[in-house]
């Protein structure tokens, strides 16, 4: 009786609009899949689940991994939105700080990693057999534009994981515009640029033949980012709704029906057998995907108690702190670990010759590889640096980055990568 008198409590209280918890474990849960996938895609092992004698396969839910990257822009456009949200009209926004922040929290690691992987390039001499010239690699890729030309972009030696990080930081570039636009027409700015963009993605599917240069352009994701700022929109007015136990439930269920939504959006996504088809599928659904996203954001962040700390718990809140290492350095080290045979195996390539031994070691330890990178780096150099920079400009102590605004994360493969899935895909068949 006490439990449900502290339910009934709880469910009247206001949601907070400052921090919103449970982005913590959408974006962890996120991060997951896509980890996952990079793994998938050195080890080929096909998971599975034993349920009440009955075995269900979870393949199509990791090989269609990548397609969180989609609900991650989408989280980064609610998150940094929001607190604009609570200013007042005559309020400004803060051009200066907010660029200044975002540098903040991408360039650091963004060269850190660049740097790490030069050496490891020249050290084996990659660049010597390499499609791409050392000089256009870094040289692009120091100015966040490597994802601009196909030999950057999908032959990198400096970690294909950061176009997104280029990405990121177009949207950056434009989110002052953005704003302004938001804060007087926040509906009519997100319908026309949806429609544009949605426009763009269908002549990129019906008039190319080849889309792989152009899909994960800027064009092709500013409405997920756009979206997103719409979800902080409908949030703040949400929260001023009086809340009472039949909305929490309501909440609780629209957050079950939209993870419904998004897992069979990836079903339907790793239908999609080859690498040209991979690529339709992701322009075909990202707009689903990312109104999918938009109800799990709104209605989770408005659910009971349960649903509320399943997503917002201090076990999601450090994952997520640490995502974003995790996903620059987990496909790099995947590969690593496999060409360097960390994981012994009686078969020369035990992920082609199914030695199920050799791929559930090799998944296990690429993700703890992954999470140790994701808190050396963060709490190693990422952090401190945050701090230090932060106080050089008088901004106070850095934002934490379980709070931060954005994420950044890159399910996409390499060009390498996605013929590999495809091949497994016949393999399979």
């Amino acid at each position: 009786m006490q439990f449900f008198r502290k339910w009934i409590e709880d469910a009247r209280k206001e949601p907070d609009d400052r921090y919103v918890a449970v982005c913590d474990g959408i974006r962890a849960l996120a991060i997951f899949m896509v980890t996952w996938f990079h793994i998938w895609q050195q080890s080929w092992l096909y998971p599975g689940l034993n349920l009440f004698g009955t075995r269900i396969s979870l393949d199509p839910l990791v090989r269609s991994g990548y397609m969180h990257v989609d609900i991650m822009i989408l989280l980064s456009g609610f998150c940094l939105y929001l607190p604009c949200t609570r200013l007042r009209p005559d309020e400004p926004f803060s051009i200066r700080n907010f660029y200044w922040k975002r540098l903040i929290r991408i360039a650091p690691s963004y060269y850190l990693t660049i740097l790490i992987m030069l050496i490891v390039a020249l050290a084996r001499g990659i660049y010597k057999q390499s499609y791409v010239t050392l000089e256009m690699d870094l040289g692009l890729h120091m100015i966040f534009a490597h994802m601009f030309r196909m030999e950057t972009y999908y032959y990198t030696n400096l970690n294909a994981a950061l176009w997104t990080l280029a990405l990121e930081m177009q949207l950056y570039l434009v989110f002052p515009l953005l704003v302004a636009m938001m804060r007087r027409r926040p509906f009519l700015t997100a319908g026309v640029i949806t429609l544009l963009c949605t426009l763009y993605r269908v002549w990129l599917s019906r008039v190319l033949f080849d889309i792989k240069p152009y899909f994960n352009q800027f064009p092709a994701y500013l409405d997920v980012f756009v979206l997103g700022m719409l979800t902080a929109v409908l949030y703040s007015r949400i929260r001023t709704v009086p809340h009472h136990p039949l909305v929490r439930m309501l909440c609780s269920l629209g957050t079950i029906l939209s993870l419904i939504w998004i897992i069979r959006l990836a079903f339907l996504q790793s239908e999609m057998g080859n690498a040209g088809m991979i690529e339709q599928g992701q322009v075909l659904h990202r707009l689903p995907m990312a109104l999918a996203g938009m109800v799990l954001i709104l209605t989770a962040g408005n659910a009971g108690w349960g649903v509320r700390h399943l997503l917002g718990n201090p076990v999601m809140r450090f994952f997520s702190g640490i995502s974003m290492h995790i996903y620059i350095w987990n496909q790099v080290l995947a590969v690593w670990i496999r060409e360097l045979r960390i994981i012994p195996s009686e078969y020369p390539n035990p992920n082609y010759q199914g030695d199920l031994v050799w791929q559930q070691r090799y998944t296990f330890v690429c993700f703890a590889a992954a999470i140790a990178a994701g808190i050396l780096f963060t709490y190693a150099f990422e952090r401190p640096v945050a701090r230090f920079l932060l106080k050089r400009r008088g901004l106070g102590q850095t934002v934490s980055v379980q709070k931060a605004a954005d994420c950044v994360q890159n399910p996409i493969p390499s060009q390498e990568t996605m013929e590999q899935s495809a091949e497994k895909e016949q393999v399979k068949r």
